[in-house]
């Protein structure tokens, strides 16, 4: 026995022997885009997984063998159920023999802005009814600093048991990119901070049997923190190129020619571009759990809220570029066919998800546009008082469209033959000139 080992408890060094062994069963709460991939993921790792949806849809698929979850085939799926690996329920109760629990539940903000941790909190209610010595909990759902300890380790500890000597509990932050091959689930390396040094001991033990990189630090605040940083990150450098796309806009300059040229910099740069706005589970959202959070101690987060701001306002700043060029070609907005190519918050995924396409839908029929979108991940699309279903003759309507809007540059769509076909295109991710098609009826964000 190392040193180290020798320093934890018990509970702790039983644990962790039982993942080192392989003997371990797990439970994961939440089986969405974060969820799913990681029951399949620790089951291909030898563990048996219990995973847990409160969807009785869900659930029922899923025991068929069926994934809806791009990034998760069927056949992995069917082959980990019919082994026995996976197994799913919608009952807490059959999670009370599990030796660890994944929490990957949505932590979507409130209209008014601030956190909704319900899920959290209620699944932390229902985990208490089936927690016993010699456990651990991790929390995957992105929140601020200070969740796992303020609100997560009361619950558990309200039965008695104390975090760190009977049962351990940790953060580790989901990091999945729908839609990614390079980069997945078994090779991102994997952030863990637990409440004490015991927590993260075990945490990293029950992942590194399946994860080929375990990054531990040093509590749960700073795991929490570290998720917060690299969205924060991405937040703000797109809300900066977004912004260059609007002064280039005023200054008749093309944004995407200075990207490309910036880009040419074999250091000190990192290439963004802009967009139509950000969409997605994480970079819209998460860094304004961080704002809010510091707002408690009177402290305001200038980056994020001006780059929030700027990224909002771009579904605007799209709408209002395409009705000044319609102007241009004697147009009107009002009456107008516009087809809207893609509406996934990004390329070929089917996830909507604050898409900014739902509100550059919302805003061209608010100015009386005739909308209709294509979409080949996407049948059917919901925003506030209206509903659409992606048009099955996307060729058709290119050709009647008046103008085509391009929100998601899916790699499946035929760009030279909507260009051939379309009578005027606004193109909000530079698609086409980046495959060498280049018209006098496409104008470019």
């Amino acid at each position: 026995m190392s040193k180290k080992e020798s320093m934890l408890p018990p509970a702790a060094l039983k644990l962790i022997e039982r993942f080192k062994q392989g003997e371990a069963t797990i439970g994961i709460v939440g089986l969405g885009y974060v969820g799913l991939p990681l029951a399949v993921v620790l089951g291909e790792a030898g563990y048996q997984v219990i995973g847990l949806d409160v969807d009785p849809a869900k659930i029922e698929l899923l025991r068929d063998g069926k994934s809806y979850i791009e990034d998760i085939g069927d056949e992995i799926l069917s082959r980990l159920v019919d082994d026995g690996r996976l197994k799913f329920t919608t009952e807490y109760a059959d999670l009370a023999e599990v030796d660890g629990v994944s929490i990957c539940v949505p932590t979507p903000l409130r209209k008014t802005g601030d956190p909704d941790l319900s899920y959290i909190v209620s699944v932390s209610k229902a985990l208490r009814e089936v927690l016993h010595a010699g456990m651990l909990i991790i929390l995957e759902s992105t929140t601020y600093p200070g969740t796992t300890r303020e609100l997560v380790q009361p619950e558990m500890e309200s039965t008695g048991l104390k975090v760190g000597d009977d049962l351990f509990l940790a953060f580790s932050p989901e990091r999945v990119d729908p839609g990614r091959s390079d980069w997945t689930t078994v090779n991102t390396p994997k952030v863990i901070g637990g409440i004490t040094p015991a927590c993260t001991e075990v945490a990293a033990a029950m992942y590194g049997q399946a994860m080929k990189t375990i990054v531990p630090v040093a509590s749960t605040e700073t795991a929490e923190m570290t998720k917060l940083l690299e969205n924060t990150f991405r937040a703000v450098n797109i809300g900066l190129v977004n912004e260059m796309a609007l002064m280039c806009d005023r200054l008749g300059m093309d944004v995407w020619e200075v990207i490309e040229a910036a880009g040419t910099k074999p250091f000190g740069f990192m290439k963004f571009t802009p967009g139509p706005g950000l969409g997605g589970h994480c970079i819209p959202i998460d860094p304004l759990y961080l704002s809010w959070k510091l707002k408690s101690v009177k402290y305001n987060a200038r980056f994020i809220e001006l780059a929030s701001e700027i990224n909002t306002n771009m579904p605007r700043y799209v709408v209002q570029r395409v009705q000044d060029a319609m102007n241009l070609i004697g147009k009107s907005i009002h009456g107008s066919k516009i087809l809207v190519l893609g509406v996934a918050y990004k390329k070929d995924v089917s996830d909507v998800r604050e898409s900014p396409a739902l509100d550059v839908i919302g805003l061209l029929l608010d100015k009386g546009a005739q909308v209709e979108y294509h979409d080949p991940y996407v049948p059917l699309i919901e925003g506030e008082g209206w509903s659409l279903k992606s048009s099955s003759d996307v060729s058709g309507a290119v050709k009647q469209a008046d103008c085509v809007v391009l929100v998601t540059d899916h790699s499946d769509f035929d760009y030279q033959g909507i260009a051939n076909a379309a009578k005027f295109i606004f193109d909000t991710r530079n698609a086409f000139r980046y495959r060498g098609i280049e018209s006098a009826k496409i104008m470019r964000l």
